[in-house]
């Protein structure tokens, strides 16, 4: 091998290598911190990409502790489980910590705080409603409390029940669903040692308990007003990480707080569903203009962009296709309007299967409603409807328009004679020259008005009412 190739090969693994030691320093230099990541709302796709990517960084950084503070009304499984995943697999441990003081962890919420190693909650919160609701289907009764016997034969009713139903539920699907998640939370409390029973509970019969309930049925393992004083509160504990075990020194713990970077502010706006909605309708009314006027290229290629970013922000919500095919029809008629105007027949409905197509796009019996607001569907609706109407518009006063081409247009136009004839000459008419024949004698210059016409021959006469000729 020459010697440039050597120095280049060389170049390049220093390079290479370079990141890797820059890397290393750091870890060390940031040994002994711990790391805070925040989920406030919905447990969603960029929720579950900025937790996933925030533990493992805490991981480049030699972290002690990874504090996952959490206030959400829950959300999606996919994303929770996501999130779960890497908790599981963190070579470092995990305190799920639910605050500050009024918020919750409900429904996805529970499971990740079930799933950490260390479970904590600030004083005026709560946790639970871990039902699982299928999304994209009919919405289902809420569960009700389950009645069983207490031994005496008196039932015992909603949280005071001692054990979970018994009969399976009525919808299969709905079974399904409850059964995975029950078995799915009760094998988290039993890896870290808390109350299965209630988590069980929770699932089946959708309850909740505030911080200091939690705390009396081991529900959480520590209650505290803010992260120094959870911090001082752990200080010593022994926890298990991946089989080994392992004891915290947090009580003088720096810490770090690792807000979300553009990538996962950019993945939210995305996964949005309106956003995703508008993405969409962007997509096809750009790759539509450039189709029906090549050369533009613009709209085709902000059409193409939107479009991808649509089936992507699709790829993670939760949708009903059934939705999705009578926003895709409605498009096609308020299109087929603009281009067939059937007088409004294809735009009112196109119109009105984009509205129901809206409205049923995203299940709104989800943890936390992915349904499209009311307000948003209304606005699309109106303007949809008025695109429609202005076409119809259009089309309305395009027919009582006169013609301005063709044959008919040159009926009733007036000219001149280039020169004088008796029958046959030349006349300027709509300025182009013609051949003209007439019944009147014309003049050089003389104004005149078309009367018939055959072929390339005009038939001629005198303009009596003057006046500027076309």
């Amino acid at each position: 091998m020459c010697k440039p190739l050597l120095w280049i090969v060389a170049i390049i693994v220093g390079m290479t290598g370079l990141p890797a030691v820059v890397g290393q320093s750091s870890a060390i230099a940031a040994s002994g911190e711990v790391v805070v990541l925040t989920i406030n709302g919905a447990v969603s796709p960029a929720t579950a990409d900025y937790a996933v990517r925030g533990i493992r960084k805490a991981v480049e950084l030699n972290a002690t502790l990874v504090v996952l503070k959490m206030d959400t009304p829950g959300g999606l499984d996919t994303a929770m489980r996501s999130i779960i995943k890497e908790i599981l697999s963190s070579p470092i441990p995990v305190a799920s910590y639910v605050a500050p003081s009024g918020a919750r962890a409900a429904s996805a919420g529970t499971y990740i705080l079930y799933a950490s190693h260390v479970a904590a909650m600030a004083p005026g919160t709560n946790l639970g409603a871990a039902t699982p609701v299928a999304i994209g289907m009919p919405g289902q009764p809420a569960p009700q409390p389950a009645a069983t016997d207490d031994g005496g034969g008196k039932k015992a009713e909603g949280g005071k029940s001692k054990k979970a139903p018994s009969g399976p539920p009525a919808d299969t699907m709905k079974a399904k669903l409850v059964n995975d998640a029950s078995a799915y939370i009760r094998g988290l409390a039993q890896l870290r040692g808390r109350n299965v029973e209630w988590a069980e509970q929770a699932v089946r019969e959708a309850v909740s308990l505030s911080a200091d309930e939690a705390l009396k049925l081991n529900v959480v393992d520590v209650v505290a007003q803010d992260v120094p004083v959870l911090l001082k509160a752990i200080d010593g504990r022994k926890i298990t990480v991946q089989g080994v075990e392992r004891k915290l020194t947090t009580a003088d713990a720096e810490t770090i707080a690792l807000d979300p970077d553009w990538r996962s502010e950019l993945l939210a706006v995305i996964a949005n569903p309106g956003m995703a909605l508008i993405l969409m309708m962007i997509g096809i009314y750009g790759l539509i203009f450039e189709f029906s006027n090549p050369g533009f290229v613009g709209p085709g290629v902000v059409g193409a962009i939107c479009l991808l970013l649509a089936a992507f922000a699709f790829q993670l919500l939760p949708i009903n296709y059934a939705g999705l095919g009578l926003i895709l029809l409605g498009i096609a008629f308020i299109v087929a309007e603009a281009f067939l105007p059937s007088f409004g027949i294809l735009g009112i409905g196109g119109a009105a299967a984009l509205t129901i197509g809206a409205i049923v796009l995203f299940d709104g019996d989800a943890p936390h409603s992915y349904a499209l607001p009311l307000s948003f569907i209304v606005t699309l609706g109106v303007v949809s409807s008025g695109l429609v109407f202005a076409t119809v518009a259009l089309a309305l006063r395009a027919r009582s328009r006169p013609v301005v081409s063709g044959s008919e247009e040159l009926i009733g136009a007036r000219g001149e004679a280039l020169d004088a004839f008796d029958r046959e000459g030349w006349v300027r008419v709509a300025g182009e020259r013609w051949h003209a024949t007439t019944s009147s004698a014309l003049q050089r210059g003389q104004r005149l008005r078309v009367k018939s016409r055959t072929g390339l021959t005009l038939f001629v006469e005198p303009d009596n009412q003057g006046g500027d000729y076309k």
